[in-house]
Protein backbone atom coordinates (compact mmCIF):
# COMPACT_ATOMS: atom_id res chain seq x y z
CA UNK A 1 0.00 0.00 0.00
CA UNK A 2 1.32 3.44 -0.93
CA UNK A 3 2.06 6.12 1.59
CA UNK A 4 -1.14 7.85 2.77
CA UNK A 5 -2.11 11.38 1.77
CA UNK A 6 -1.80 12.79 5.27
CA UNK A 7 1.70 11.40 5.64
CA UNK A 8 2.69 12.85 2.25
CA UNK A 9 1.34 16.27 3.19
CA UNK A 10 3.31 16.08 6.45
CA UNK A 11 6.45 15.24 4.51
CA UNK A 12 6.00 18.16 2.16
CA UNK A 13 5.55 20.63 5.00
CA UNK A 14 9.22 20.05 5.82
CA UNK A 15 10.48 19.64 2.23
CA UNK A 16 12.75 22.53 1.31
CA UNK A 17 11.82 22.21 -2.37
CA UNK A 18 8.03 22.52 -1.90
CA UNK A 19 5.97 25.69 -1.45
CA UNK A 20 2.31 25.20 -0.56
CA UNK A 21 -0.18 28.00 -1.19
CA UNK A 22 -3.63 26.54 -1.88
CA UNK A 23 -6.27 29.05 -2.95
CA UNK A 24 -7.97 29.01 0.44
CA UNK A 25 -5.01 30.69 2.16
CA UNK A 26 -3.34 32.74 -0.57
CA UNK A 27 -5.13 35.99 0.31
CA UNK A 28 -3.78 35.79 3.84
CA UNK A 29 -0.26 34.61 3.06
CA UNK A 30 2.10 36.92 1.13
CA UNK A 31 4.45 35.25 -1.33
CA UNK A 32 7.66 37.17 -0.79
CA UNK A 33 9.64 35.13 -3.32
CA UNK A 34 7.70 36.55 -6.29
CA UNK A 35 10.41 38.07 -8.46
CA UNK A 36 13.15 36.49 -6.34
CA UNK A 37 13.09 32.77 -7.23
CA UNK A 38 16.64 32.89 -8.58
CA UNK A 39 18.19 34.85 -5.73
CA UNK A 40 16.32 33.31 -2.79
CA UNK A 41 15.82 29.68 -3.83
CA UNK A 42 17.91 28.61 -6.82
CA UNK A 43 20.86 30.88 -5.97
CA UNK A 44 21.74 31.38 -9.65
CA UNK A 45 20.73 33.40 -12.70
CA UNK A 46 19.68 30.46 -14.86
CA UNK A 47 16.44 30.41 -16.88
CA UNK A 48 13.23 29.27 -15.18
CA UNK A 49 10.83 26.80 -16.82
CA UNK A 50 7.41 25.93 -15.37
CA UNK A 51 5.47 22.71 -15.77
CA UNK A 52 1.83 23.60 -15.09
CA UNK A 53 -0.31 20.68 -13.96
CA UNK A 54 2.81 18.65 -13.21
CA UNK A 55 1.01 15.73 -11.53
CA UNK A 56 3.64 13.40 -10.10
CA UNK A 57 6.40 15.63 -11.43
CA UNK A 58 8.01 13.12 -13.79
CA UNK A 59 8.58 15.73 -16.48
CA UNK A 60 9.87 18.34 -14.06
CA UNK A 61 12.41 15.97 -12.50
CA UNK A 62 13.62 14.41 -15.73
CA UNK A 63 14.03 17.78 -17.44
CA UNK A 64 15.99 19.01 -14.41
CA UNK A 65 18.31 16.01 -14.69
CA UNK A 66 18.72 16.61 -18.42
CA UNK A 67 19.45 20.34 -18.05
CA UNK A 68 21.36 21.07 -14.81
CA UNK A 69 21.90 24.72 -15.87
CA UNK A 70 18.15 25.43 -16.05
CA UNK A 71 15.74 25.87 -13.12
CA UNK A 72 12.45 23.93 -13.17
CA UNK A 73 9.30 24.46 -11.11
CA UNK A 74 6.42 21.99 -11.16
CA UNK A 75 3.01 23.45 -10.31
CA UNK A 76 -0.11 21.52 -9.32
CA UNK A 77 -2.87 21.62 -6.72
CA UNK A 78 -2.72 17.85 -6.10
CA UNK A 79 -0.22 17.55 -3.27
CA UNK A 80 -0.37 13.77 -2.93
CA UNK A 81 0.80 13.39 -6.53
CA UNK A 82 3.42 16.12 -6.27
CA UNK A 83 5.00 14.32 -3.30
CA UNK A 84 6.40 11.71 -5.70
CA UNK A 85 8.42 14.18 -7.77
CA UNK A 86 9.43 16.32 -4.80
CA UNK A 87 10.72 13.26 -2.94
CA UNK A 88 12.63 11.99 -5.96
CA UNK A 89 14.23 15.40 -6.52
CA UNK A 90 15.42 15.50 -2.91
CA UNK A 91 16.74 11.95 -3.03
CA UNK A 92 18.69 12.76 -6.20
CA UNK A 93 20.03 16.00 -4.74
CA UNK A 94 18.62 18.12 -7.56
CA UNK A 95 19.09 21.77 -6.62
CA UNK A 96 17.47 23.10 -9.81
CA UNK A 97 13.98 21.78 -8.97
CA UNK A 98 11.14 23.24 -6.94
CA UNK A 99 7.45 22.47 -6.60
CA UNK A 100 4.62 24.92 -6.03
CA UNK A 101 1.30 23.59 -4.76
CA UNK A 102 -1.40 26.06 -5.77
CA UNK A 103 -4.24 26.66 -8.22
CA UNK A 104 -3.04 27.57 -11.68
CA UNK A 105 -5.86 30.13 -11.87
CA UNK A 106 -3.72 32.35 -9.62
CA UNK A 107 -0.31 31.43 -11.03
CA UNK A 108 0.54 35.07 -11.80
CA UNK A 109 0.63 35.83 -8.06
CA UNK A 110 3.83 33.82 -7.70
CA UNK A 111 6.03 35.11 -10.54
CA UNK A 112 7.04 38.61 -11.59
CA UNK A 113 7.53 40.22 -14.99
CA UNK A 114 10.11 38.41 -17.16
CA UNK A 115 10.82 35.85 -14.43
CA UNK A 116 9.94 32.78 -16.52
CA UNK A 117 11.31 31.74 -19.93
CA UNK A 118 9.16 28.72 -20.86
CA UNK A 119 5.98 26.90 -19.88
CA UNK A 120 5.22 23.20 -20.35
CA UNK A 121 1.63 21.94 -20.38
CA UNK A 122 1.82 18.15 -20.19
CA UNK A 123 -1.43 16.22 -20.56
CA UNK A 124 -3.65 18.94 -19.16
CA UNK A 125 -7.33 18.22 -18.61
CA UNK A 126 -8.99 19.34 -21.89
CA UNK A 127 -11.90 20.88 -19.96
CA UNK A 128 -14.31 20.30 -22.82
CA UNK A 129 -17.20 21.72 -20.78
CA UNK A 130 -15.52 24.96 -19.72
CA UNK A 131 -13.32 26.98 -22.13
CA UNK A 132 -12.18 29.31 -19.34
CA UNK A 133 -10.50 26.41 -17.52
CA UNK A 134 -8.45 25.20 -20.48
CA UNK A 135 -4.78 25.93 -19.80
CA UNK A 136 -4.30 27.22 -23.35
CA UNK A 137 -7.34 29.53 -23.23
CA UNK A 138 -6.85 33.27 -23.60
CA UNK A 139 -7.86 33.55 -19.92
CA UNK A 140 -4.69 31.66 -18.96
CA UNK A 141 -2.48 33.01 -21.74
CA UNK A 142 -3.14 36.53 -20.46
CA UNK A 143 -1.91 35.42 -17.02
CA UNK A 144 1.18 33.76 -18.47
CA UNK A 145 2.07 36.99 -20.27
CA UNK A 146 2.35 38.77 -16.92
CA UNK A 147 5.48 36.80 -15.98
CA UNK A 148 6.69 35.06 -19.15
CA UNK A 149 9.37 36.89 -21.11
CA UNK A 150 8.07 38.59 -24.24
CA UNK A 151 7.88 35.86 -26.87
CA UNK A 152 8.49 33.13 -24.29
CA UNK A 153 7.82 29.52 -25.26
CA UNK A 154 4.71 27.49 -24.51
CA UNK A 155 4.83 23.72 -25.06
CA UNK A 156 1.69 21.59 -25.25
CA UNK A 157 1.98 17.81 -25.12
CA UNK A 158 -1.40 16.09 -25.02
CA UNK A 159 -3.41 12.97 -25.68
CA UNK A 160 -6.54 15.07 -26.28
CA UNK A 161 -7.44 15.81 -29.88
CA UNK A 162 -10.02 18.29 -28.57
CA UNK A 163 -7.46 20.34 -26.61
CA UNK A 164 -4.91 20.13 -29.42
CA UNK A 165 -7.45 21.35 -32.00
CA UNK A 166 -8.71 24.10 -29.69
CA UNK A 167 -5.15 25.30 -29.03
CA UNK A 168 -4.41 25.28 -32.75
CA UNK A 169 -7.34 27.65 -33.30
CA UNK A 170 -6.12 29.88 -30.44
CA UNK A 171 -2.61 30.03 -31.92
CA UNK A 172 -3.74 30.59 -35.50
CA UNK A 173 -6.52 33.05 -34.65
CA UNK A 174 -4.17 35.23 -32.60
CA UNK A 175 -1.21 34.97 -34.98
CA UNK A 176 1.03 33.50 -32.30
CA UNK A 177 4.35 32.32 -33.80
CA UNK A 178 4.09 28.54 -34.21
CA UNK A 179 7.48 26.83 -34.08
CA UNK A 180 6.51 23.17 -34.29
CA UNK A 181 3.34 21.10 -34.49
CA UNK A 182 2.59 17.41 -34.97
CA UNK A 183 -0.52 15.30 -34.58
CA UNK A 184 1.57 12.15 -34.07
CA UNK A 185 4.65 12.79 -31.96
CA UNK A 186 6.07 9.27 -32.06
CA UNK A 187 5.52 8.51 -35.73
CA UNK A 188 8.71 7.59 -37.63
CA UNK A 189 8.31 10.68 -39.83
CA UNK A 190 8.07 13.04 -36.85
CA UNK A 191 10.89 11.40 -34.91
CA UNK A 192 13.12 11.48 -37.99
CA UNK A 193 12.61 15.23 -38.35
CA UNK A 194 13.75 16.08 -34.81
CA UNK A 195 17.25 16.93 -33.61
CA UNK A 196 18.74 14.73 -30.91
CA UNK A 197 18.09 17.13 -28.03
CA UNK A 198 14.44 17.57 -28.97
CA UNK A 199 14.06 13.81 -29.31
CA UNK A 200 15.42 13.37 -25.78
CA UNK A 201 13.09 16.00 -24.32
CA UNK A 202 9.96 14.74 -26.06
CA UNK A 203 10.75 11.11 -25.27
CA UNK A 204 10.17 11.71 -21.55
CA UNK A 205 6.98 9.81 -20.80
CA UNK A 206 4.79 10.23 -17.76
CA UNK A 207 2.91 7.39 -16.09
CA UNK A 208 -0.38 8.33 -17.73
CA UNK A 209 1.19 8.98 -21.12
CA UNK A 210 2.50 5.42 -21.14
CA UNK A 211 -1.00 4.14 -20.39
CA UNK A 212 -2.52 6.20 -23.20
CA UNK A 213 0.06 4.97 -25.68
CA UNK A 214 -0.71 1.40 -24.63
CA UNK A 215 -4.37 2.15 -25.36
CA UNK A 216 -3.41 3.22 -28.87
CA UNK A 217 -4.01 6.93 -28.29
CA UNK A 218 -1.78 9.13 -30.43
CA UNK A 219 0.22 11.85 -28.67
CA UNK A 220 0.18 15.39 -30.07
CA UNK A 221 2.66 18.21 -29.51
CA UNK A 222 3.05 21.86 -30.42
CA UNK A 223 5.40 24.69 -29.47
CA UNK A 224 4.59 28.37 -29.92
CA UNK A 225 5.73 31.79 -28.74
CA UNK A 226 3.60 34.10 -26.62
CA UNK A 227 4.27 37.78 -27.39
CA UNK A 228 2.95 40.39 -24.96
CA UNK A 229 1.54 42.71 -27.59
CA UNK A 230 -1.95 42.56 -29.13
CA UNK A 231 -5.20 41.53 -27.53
CA UNK A 232 -6.09 37.84 -27.48
CA UNK A 233 -9.45 36.50 -28.65
CA UNK A 234 -11.14 33.15 -28.19
CA UNK A 235 -11.94 31.01 -31.24
CA UNK A 236 -15.63 30.84 -32.12
CA UNK A 237 -15.74 27.39 -33.67
CA UNK A 238 -17.22 24.03 -32.73
CA UNK A 239 -14.72 21.25 -32.09
CA UNK A 240 -15.38 17.53 -32.08
CA UNK A 241 -15.15 16.04 -28.60
CA UNK A 242 -12.70 13.32 -27.64
CA UNK A 243 -14.31 9.93 -28.19
CA UNK A 244 -12.89 8.37 -25.02
CA UNK A 245 -12.69 9.06 -21.32
CA UNK A 246 -9.24 9.88 -19.99
CA UNK A 247 -8.00 8.77 -16.60
CA UNK A 248 -9.45 10.68 -13.62
CA UNK A 249 -11.44 12.99 -15.88
CA UNK A 250 -15.18 13.56 -15.82
CA UNK A 251 -17.32 11.53 -18.16
CA UNK A 252 -17.50 13.20 -21.55
CA UNK A 253 -20.54 15.24 -22.50
CA UNK A 254 -23.45 13.63 -24.32
CA UNK A 255 -23.17 16.12 -27.19
CA UNK A 256 -20.64 15.65 -29.99
CA UNK A 257 -19.06 19.10 -30.19
CA UNK A 258 -18.13 22.05 -28.01
CA UNK A 259 -16.63 25.48 -28.48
Amino acid sequence: MGKGKLAKFADMERYENVFQYPYSVIDNVPFDMKGHWRSRYFMNNNPIILELGCGKGEYTVQLAEMFPDVNFIGVDIKGARMWTGATEALQKGLKNVAFLRTSIEIIDRFFDTDEVQEIWLTFSDPQMKNPRKRLTSTYFLERYRRFLVDGGLVHLKTDSNFLFTYTSYVVEGNNLPLLFKTTDLYSPATVGSLDEMTKSILSIRTYYETMWIERGIVIKYMKFRLPRTAALSEPNVEIELDDYRSYHRDKRMTKDKAR
